[in-house]
């Protein structure tokens, strides 16, 4: 019994030594790692399986749509207008007036938080989910 459990920690470890190696190898070798040419601008899923992307390669930058079946070239858009709309969209917002100061006291609609980490637009996204439960709230919190 004792013997099994001696060969199953040194099982263990030649594994985890192989994995090391193999990890610095890749490392070593630049496997995995982007080399700046390419760079996902924003992602935006439509369905369950197709979104639209916008790529910068180099100077250009590319509205692509993509399924699970093909990749389609939508668009070539402006650098500049890219650069732009990305700038507009990380400039924080004033807080929105309350609803009484509102005309018609109509409550603000509640606008998504926008990440531009590499989970941006997955369900991995924390601002994502972060609206989600704060929208669950507003539906079901009773008013008077």
């Amino acid at each position: 019994m004792t013997w099994m459990i001696i060969r199953l920690i040194l099982s263990l470890g030649f594994i985890a030594v192989v994995l090391l190696y193999a990890a610095r190898l890749a490392k070593k070798k630049g496997l995995g790692q982007g080399n700046g040419l390419i760079e996902v601008v924003s992602r935006q899923r439509l369905g369950r399986s197709s979104t639209v992307n916008v790529v910068r390669i180099a100077d250009v930058v590319l509205v692509i749509g993509a399924t699970e079946e093909q990749v389609t070239l939508l668009a070539e858009v402006d650098a500049e207008a890219v650069d732009a709309a990305l700038a507009e969209q990380r400039v924080p917002s004033p807080r929105a007036a309350p609803a009484a100061a509102l005309p018609g006291g109509v409550a603000p609609a509640l606008v998504a938080r926008t990440s531009s980490g590499a989970l941006a637009g997955s369900v991995f996204d924390r601002a994502g989910w972060g609206t989600f439960v704060h929208q669950l709230r507003e539906r079901t919190v009773r008013k008077p």
